[in-house]
């Protein structure tokens, strides 16, 4: 892997600066909704595909038996 080198006149390094309280708080509360959101989306069951597609087989083997 190679190095990067700056173009002239640009400074690629960067110093971040501390957050305020309203700002940790906004993104801690962020986070929160984030969470509560994704562990409602793993409360519902998950499909079972395979289920369905055997179903789906036996309907058709049933039809062209009969």
């Amino acid at each position: 892997m190679g190095l990067i080198k700056e173009p002239k006149n640009v400074d690629l390094s960067t110093k971040s600066e501390p957050w305020t309280e309203q700002e940790l708080a906004d993104f801690r509360k962020i986070m929160q909704d984030i969470k509560v959101k994704n562990a409602k989306r793993k409360e519902r069951p998950a499909k079972n595909n395979l289920v369905d597609k055997a179903r789906t087989a036996n309907k058709g083997i049933a039809k062209s038996g009969a």
